[in-house]
């Protein structure tokens, strides 16, 4: 999810110590049960029951053995109230299945090889769990648009995809070959889903919308949609050639929305500009309307902002700024490379998703108008950051750390485009770690580490400093005539974080005294586009 007040759901998770348990592990683990299978395709099909808030259907688990294995037990992950009405596996098992809690486990009779390719059927119903408040708590939504009509959806970043569909519930692994999903509806109503729709059919007095992503996919971004929904198009001229623009909107706010979503274009524009091509041209791009405020499911983004400006009409960074675009539509557009192109393999390392994706509204803003109103945004955004909790969770067990993810990342990503010093270097290293883990789900360190190579700068301890302390840094300063003495305090060992002063001087602290001479005994002047705080003794 990717809203600010998402930082208070954050901070009274985060307040008191938790205790991690064996289900934690099997969530957010990749475990022996896990470990020796890569997922290659899903082939779903779903359909909502708006009477009883409850849906049915199937998936087909299509998996590729990665390594020898004697024996093997396979852990598929359905939370509860849902249950498994038929499984049939392509192997022999032991009693079919065992259910533990949320996850279903099978177990082999035969031994697999490395390159085997498998597949096991589930037939899956219930009552799923019911969002109380989506898209932050996550979970399925029944509802009635303004006329009556039935609107369903769900949300699930958090929860996992398992609240409903019976998958390996885990980041690092999405289906390679995508997913192939039917959405069974009342002939009244449409379904509408990630990717392509290939295919509209009418059997026993329901529709069937077949939709197809021929790209990975992570299960949080797996979405059905049932509504009254109507549908226009266009295309845009971008890096990789004609891509597809799809709108999926409530009939009655159609009008509404081809006034709204003319901000998709400069949007695509500036995001192609900094971050390289759309990542899913094969899948095209979707905005579609949903009944809660978005979410960045690739290449289905789902948008509840009521074709407003800003965020609700608000503008989270206090300065007027975010009043000049449509936070949703620039937000979770900015995911389909971060989160959605690169996603993070576990859950503790999210900020790579939230950080590069709030710079994102800084950057579209620096497109749309102009660096002085984007470094003006970047900085009034810093009143929501609490510095509660580290924004790097606790590995292996599904969780992740502090809301500042948010708006401390991106104001960490704009402390570091400073020390760079070369917004040319600094946009090709956006866009090469769109290249280079291009499609990939990768680590907190593996970014670290590409931007310090590429950039030819070590910010080793600039990521420590920010990711895994709520320490900021604090610039000691006092000035006499034009002699000035500054110290780094507040700071990791060794931290080193190099300021401009006076426009055009570098000054290199650590947290030792040290001194310099000005050019003139005017007060020293410093740039505020740095992430620290200054104090002058």
């Amino acid at each position: 999810m990717r809203i600010f007040f998402l930082t208070l759901v954050f901070t009274a998770s985060l307040s008191s110590a938790q205790i991690f348990t064996k289900q934690d592990t099997l969530k957010g683990s990749n475990t022996e049960f896990r470990n020796f299978w890569d997922v290659k395709k899903y082939e779903l099909s779903v359909e909502p029951h708006f009477e009883n808030k409850s849906i049915s259907g199937t998936n087909k688990i299509i998996f590729e053995i990665t390594r020898d294995v004697l024996n093997p037990v396979f852990q598929i992950d359905l939370q509860q109230p849902m249950k498994v009405d038929l499984l049939k596996a392509e192997f022999p098992t032991v009693d079919g299945y065992h259910r533990d809690g949320d996850f279903i486990f099978v177990s082999s009779k035969q031994n697999f090889k490395k390159g085997q390719q498998f597949s096991i059927d589930i037939s899956f119903s219930g009552n799923p769990t019911i969002a109380k408040n989506a898209p932050w708590d996550g979970g399925w939504v029944f509802t009635k648009d303004e006329n009556g009509n039935p609107w369903i959806s769900v949300a699930q970043e958090g929860i996992g995809a398992s609240v409903w569909l019976p998958t390996k519930d885990l980041w690092s692994d999405e289906p390679d070959n995508g997913i192939l999903m039917k959405i069974i509806t009342p002939k009244d109503l449409v379904g509408v889903g990630n990717g392509r729709l290939i295919s509209t059919t009418e059997e026993n007095g329901k529709k069937i919308f077949t939709w197809e992503v021929k790209n990975p996919i992570n299960d949080y971004s797996i979405i059905p949609n049932v509504g009254k929904y109507v549908n226009f198009k266009e295309t845009y001229d971008g890096e990789k050639g004609k891509l597809d623009l799809d709108y999926w909107v409530l009939d009655y706010n159609l009008e509404k929305a081809k006034k709204q979503f003319s901000q998709v274009k400069p949007m695509m524009k500036a995001f192609e500009y900094w971050f390289g091509p759309y990542p899913f041209y094969e899948d095209s791009y979707k905005l579609v309307e949903s009944p809660y405020l978005g979410m960045e499911h690739q290449s289905s983004v789902a948008y509840g902002n009521h074709f407003k400006n800003g965020y609700l009409g608000r503008d989270v960074s206090g300065t007027g700024v975010g009043l000049n675009w449509d936070f949703i539509i620039i937000h979770e557009s900015g995911h389909e490379w971060f989160a959605n192109n690169i996603t993070a393999k576990d859950k503790a390392d999210m900020w790579i998703h939230e950080g590069f994706t709030s710079y994102s509204e800084t950057l579209f803003t620096e497109n749309f108008m102009d660096k002085k109103s984007a470094e003006k945004y970047v900085q009034g955004i810093r009143h929501n950051i609490r510095n509660d909790q580290t924004i790097i969770g606790k590995y292996g067990v599904g969780k992740s750390g502090s809301g500042d993810m948010y708006y401390k990342g991106a104001n960490m990503i704009h402390t570091i485009r400073q020390v760079i010093n070369d917004d040319e270097k600094f946009r090709q290293i956006l866009r090469g770690l769109n290249k280079d883990f291009y499609h990939q789900t990768v680590t907190t360190q593996q970014v670290e580490n590409y931007i310090s190579q590429k950039s030819g700068i070590d910010f080793s301890t600039v990521f420590n400093q920010y990711l895994r302390t709520t320490k900021i840094p604090v610039l000691e300063y006092s000035q006499k005539g034009k002699v000035l003495k500054f110290r780094y305090t507040n700071v990791v060992e060794n931290f080193r974080l190099p300021l401009r002063i006076d426009g055009n001087q570098t000054i290199s602290p650590t947290a030792t005294w040290q001194s310099i001479k000005l050019k003139s005994k005017n007060p020293v002047s410093f740039d505020g586009n740095y992430y620290i705080e200054y104090q002058r003794n």
